[in-house]
């Protein structure tokens, strides 16, 4: 009976393993831990390991006050030494707090001490670049990199850029990607990657330096003389590093072609002239491919153009241009590409002031546009390819007054001459003061079929379902101007204000207005919240493809839609 009576307690005495000295007992916690920002989102932890440990469990909490989370494993060395875990993945200059368990035989420790850092700032540091990039490259985001001369990404290289990532350009520099080299410059919104002038805040000015210039493979139409980019070879055509030689961008036979990636790039001061009368851009394209890809790129202040394609199939979406010298998109020599989804804003009171020596457009326009013109030409206007772009969901604003901005044959919201085509829909244009639109020559309304309402089932151009407004007239008029009916292709001259149209758009624009001014979405029962082409037909479908779609509204914003130009955007004069 006893025998029975001990046989029915053994169950709960085992059951009362905390009693049992020799059951699993907690490891020590790490001491010495430490903490120390590498970088702009990341962080490294050390500590010395102790024998018998299989891993460390490492703890992060966000802030001061913040609660601890495990964000990772580190393993144990098989013998003594620093135990390193690097974390990734964090926000820019935020501190972060960290301990360290260990963990045996399935055991925890206690907590270690905690143990703080910092993550860096965007150009902590400082480093410039004096030579051409001849092999793959990375740009830090927590380095402010200075352009110190024309600087050039050489076949086959890549370069890759952080995104928050800051570079400044001096006077005389630029920099360039030259074909069969790449780019991949992805930034995020809230940390997009800046390319500025050199200058503090306060002194810069629209044309400080050269601007980002891309090369590509793909086809223009100019043939015979292999044309030159503008600006390039004031060192002559010797490749010297560093120094701006001649650079070259035709022949290209490759549509497909990727010369790599921007996204949430902004261009700032840009547009320099190395040549008289040559400038570069704040963005230039020349026979880019449709493998590149573009998304959420802004041009601020700059001195020539702010988008420029020559040639080329890439397309875009998502573009912003605040004040330019020039045309805010420029689109010549058979560019085929499609965009969607663009901003350009010119200001009344906004007065260019360049450096000594550079030259201020004179005929500035919300787009420009081009077939074929001068040496190459083998057609003429006609030379093939064709500049035949999709052009959908524009918002162009112009000064509103001749003598501010206009030049002396500017102020035209949308310029297509020499021979240009292609298909611009469900615009807004607004404030131009010469005229909202212009077809300047025969060969240019011949696209369109030379009727005044093209059919998009055979027309290589049409302009349909766009809003024009506080614009001296719809078309431009006089010797050598066409013009597209009004109502048959459903351009709308609307009524009010341009302020009217928009969720927020400032009455007065200086250089203290902050960019959270500018709210693009249509404002409520505004015009252009509705009266957009859908859907597309005959050769217009066929062009957009898959790229870009129809919308039932007008301009670059969707009703009650994402406000996608806030966060990474900026406004500034100098």
């Amino acid at each position: 009976m006893r025998l029975l009576r001990l046989l029915a307690v053994l169950p709960f005495l085992a059951a009362c393993g905390s009693d049992d000295p020799s059951g699993p007992v907690a490891p020590v916690a790490p001491l010495g831990v430490q903490a120390a920002p590498t970088g702009t989102s990341t962080v490294r932890v050390t500590f010395p390991s102790t024998t018998g440990i299989n891993t460390y469990n490492i703890e992060r909490a966000e802030g001061a006050a913040g609660t601890f989370a495990q964000v990772g494993t580190a393993a144990a060395p098989a013998t003594p030494g620093t135990v390193t875990y690097d974390d990734t993945g964090l926000k820019v200059q935020t501190l972060y707090r960290y301990r360290v368990l260990a963990v045996r035989g399935g055991v925890a420790s206690a907590p270690s001490g905690e143990t703080s850092a910092t993550t860096l700032a965007f150009g902590t540091f400082s480093r410039s670049i004096t030579g051409d990039i001849t092999a793959n490259t990375t740009l830090y985001a927590d380095t402010a990199y200075t352009l110190a001369g024309f600087i050039h990404v050489v076949a086959p290289a890549t370069l890759t850029i952080q995104p928050g990532t800051i570079i400044k350009g001096n006077e005389q520099s630029a920099l360039f990607v030259l074909r069969g080299a790449k780019i991949n410059a992805v930034g995020r919104a809230d940390a997009p990657i800046v390319m500025t002038s050199s200058k503090a805040v306060g002194q810069r000015r629209a044309g400080d330096w050269g601007g980002l210039i891309i090369i590509g493979n793909a086809t223009i139409n100019k043939t015979g003389a292999n044309p030159r980019l503008d600006g390039s070879g004031t060192d002559g055509t010797a490749v010297v590093s560093g120094r701006n030689y001649e650079i070259l961008y035709g022949g290209g036979t490759n549509d497909a072609d990727d010369s790599g990636e921007l996204r949430y790039v902004r261009v700032e001061f840009a547009g320099f002239a190395p040549r008289a009368n040559e400038e570069l851009n704040s963005f230039t394209f020349a026979g880019v491919g449709s493998g590149t890809r573009l998304s959420y790129l802004q041009a601020v202040y700059g001195l020539d153009d702010a988008f420029e394609w020559f040639g080329g199939s890439v397309n875009a979406t998502n573009l912003v241009s605040y004040e330019t010298g020039d045309d805010h998109f420029d689109m010549s020599e058979g560019y085929r590409g499609k965009l969607q989804f663009l901003i350009g804003m010119q200001s009344g009171t906004v007065n260019i002031n360049p450096l000594p020596g550079q030259n201020v457009a004179t005929d500035p326009q919300g787009i420009e546009n081009d077939g074929c013109d001068g040496a190459g030409c083998n057609n003429g206007f006609d030379s093939n390819p064709l500049t035949v772009p999709v052009v959908a969901n524009f918002t162009l604003i112009g000064t509103g007054d001749i003598n501010a901005g206009a030049g002396s044959a500017g102020g035209i919201g949308m310029l297509l001459r020499r021979g240009s085509g292609g298909y611009y829909v469900n615009g807004v244009v607004a404030r131009w003061p010469r005229a909202a639109m212009s077809v300047r020559d025969q060969a240019t309304y011949n696209r369109g079929g030379a009727v005044a309402t093209p059919d998009l089932a055979t027309a290589d151009l049409a302009l349909r379902n766009i809003a024009v407004l506080e614009s001296a007239n719809a078309f431009e008029s006089g010797t050598g101007r066409f013009s597209f009916d009004v109502a048959g292709n459903a351009l709308v001259a609307t009524a009010g204000t341009t302020a009217s149209l928009f969720t927020a758009y400032p009455s007065a624009i200086t250089n203290t207005t902050p960019v959270a001014s500018f709210d693009w979405t249509p404002a409520a029962s505004a015009a252009i919240a509705t009266g957009g082409l859908a859907t597309f037909t005959g050769k217009l479908a066929t062009a957009a493809g898959t790229v870009v779609s129809g919308t039932a509204y007008r301009g670059a914003a969707a009703p009650g839609g994402a406000k996608w130009w806030q966060g990474w955007t900026t406004y500034a004069q100098r």
